[in-house]
């Protein structure tokens, strides 16, 4: 009788920024000229990867798949949010919250596993650069690719199934600006420990394995680099890595900080700030650090501009 007569949850209301009411309007301003320099960054990053042979390369291969990852990443959550932000009453349905959950930690998993195959492409790129050839070629480049997003929507897939199949009935405000895991099991009205226990081993071998093999990767490049006689040489293989060392610190830093800590230290604003970093500033990051310290980045655009003026020219 008590569960007939609780209200099954149809739709959910999410309180995203009204913690910060007075901001609302300039964080529409900031978090569009964001997302609209995300997209442009990382549509030129990859439009310059497709059209430059000298960057058909497996680094730069991941990087524009990182890219073309990033931008359907931010897709998935940021128009919601920026329409929300000038809603008074923000909701989404149950289906369309269970969708937007699963593409978004499908491609966050995704992202994370693909960081971690740059890691690997830079080590044998320094570590074994005679056999670089023949351990990168593009069949198995492009089997690194496939499994990353199969395992990554694999991992999402079974993380929202356990999530929505917890019952919802009465409460439906979500205190966070989209459908993400730790804010939708706190609204649940029952608990599932063996569910919960297997997306938090999931969130760990997603996150901590990828970390772990990728410090792997650059403690072994970091032996090779010392081991090279030349200052120049050394500054040289290592800036070959800076740049994905920089987004590496940046993206597993904020999404540690949220989905490996105990469900009892979560908070609104605060959560919703780092919230903000994993899903406007790292993809931001990534075509800013890739275009700014990377010569040969640099180069095709250089190129690809005077191809463009010379054909406006004509």
């Amino acid at each position: 009788m008590e569960r007939e007569n609780q209200s099954v949850v149809t739709e959910f209301i999410l309180i995203g920024f009204s913690g910060f009411p007075g901001l609302q309007v300039p964080l529409f301003v900031v978090f569009i000229i964001m997302y609209f320099t995300i997209l442009t960054g990382n549509i030129i990053i990859v439009t310059t990867i497709n059209h430059d042979s000298s960057l058909h390369t497996p680094m730069y291969f991941f990087l524009a798949i990182l890219s073309s990852s990033e931008i359907c990443y931010t897709l998935i959550i940021i128009p919601n949010m920026l329409t929300n932000l000038l809603r008074v009453k923000a909701t989404i349905s149950f289906v369309g919250c269970a969708t937007q959950m699963c593409m978004f930690l499908g491609f966050g998993c995704t992202n994370c596993m693909l960081l971690t195959v740059m890691g690997y492409d830079r080590y044998v790129s320094i570590c074994k650069p005679l056999h670089y050839q023949v351990l990168m070629n593009q069949g198995f480049c492009t089997k690194l690719v496939v499994f990353s997003a199969t395992t990554g929507f694999l991992f999402s897939t079974i993380e929202t199934i356990f999530v929505f199949t917890l019952p919802f009935c009465g409460l439906n405000k979500i205190n966070h600006f989209f459908c993400d895991l730790a804010p939708l099991l706190e609204l649940a009205c029952a608990r599932n420990y063996i569910g919960e226990a297997v997306i938090f081993l999931i969130c760990f071998l997603v996150v901590f394995c990828s970390f772990f093999l990728i410090l792997l990767s650059y403690i072994l490049i970091l032996n090779t680099i010392l081991k090279i006689p030349t200052t120049d040489g050394k500054r040289k293989a290592f800036s070959t890595c800076a740049s994905h060392l920089i987004v590496v610190i940046v993206h597993f830093g904020c999404i540690s900080i949220i989905y490996l800590r105990p469900k009892s230290r979560y908070t609104l604003n605060g959560d919703t700030l780092i919230s903000v970093t994993y899903t406007l500033v790292t993809p931001l990051l990534n075509p800013v650090v890739y275009s700014l310290r990377n010569k040969d980045v640099q180069v095709a655009l250089k190129k690809s501009l005077g191809r463009s003026t010379c054909t406006k020219k004509i």
